[in-house]
């Protein structure tokens, strides 16, 4: 039997580990609907930026990003997808970049997936705006199926820097979880992120916070209490 937590005492919780409400509150994600702002080339930017950061220091990503922009010609979808193999190689070995050429091969990989998307929704940015939150798993899935190097937290992540509303599978997140037999299958399959997902939809009956405030507060309940811990 599951033992899913009123949110309220999870929020007590939090609070009391972060120093009261006002701490906590200061520590939820800020409401944002950039991607409403967000021309497709900012959006496949944003989301080849997070495909760099995966595994590598966000900080370093961040630098030399304004070169990437350059390179890849302001991340134009339709642009890019005009870039030839050699042109590709190129940049691949350029110093100036971070030389990976399989996460360089994927900016070109969701150039064509933007592309096609906007084709089919007036563009890639209505495509993402059209998801309800409730299902915010389903757009998950649909980033990894069509996109490339977008699984895991990967997407989620690039997700929550456009301001799509959604939790993440983090480490806390997943042990929370678990411990109260929300979770009984693995997070990165489909019949787990179904589990996850119930219990935000819950959660969010409960309190009206968005998906991301909730993932942040039920991080902030679990795990090593630190400030400006992130979920």
């Amino acid at each position: 039997m599951s033992k899913q937590e009123h949110f309220d005492a999870i929020w007590q919780r939090a609070a009391g580990r972060k120093g009261g409400d006002a701490a906590l509150t200061a520590l939820l994600p800020q409401a944002d609907s950039g991607q409403a702002r967000l021309s497709d080339a900012a959006l496949l930017s944003a989301m080849s930026a997070q495909i760099f950061k995966s595994g590598f220091v966000w900080r370093v990503v961040e630098n030399k990003w304004p070169a990437f922009e350059q390179a890849f010609w302001g991340f134009e979808p339709q642009k890019l997808l005009l870039m030839s193999p050699e042109q590709l190689d190129q940049r691949a070995s350029d110093p100036a970049l971070i030389r990976h050429g399989k996460k360089m091969q994927a900016i070109m990989d969701n150039a064509l997936m933007v592309q096609e998307l906007a084709e089919e929704h007036g563009s890639f940015g209505q495509w993402l705006q059209q998801w309800d939150s409730r299902n915010v798993i389903g757009l998950w899935a649909e980033l990894k199926r069509r996109g490339s190097r977008l699984g895991g937290n990967t997407g989620p992540y690039f997700l929550r820097s456009v301001g799509i509303d959604t939790f993440l599978m983090t480490g806390d997140i997943i042990a929370y979880l678990k411990a109260h037999e929300l979770l009984d299958a693995s997070p990165n399959s489909k019949r787990g992120q179904m589990q996850a997902q119930a219990a935000f939809n819950c959660w969010q009956d409960e309190s009206g916070l968005p998906l991301a405030s909730l993932s942040r507060v039920v991080a902030c309940s679990v795990g090593d209490n630190r400030l400006g811990v992130t979920d």
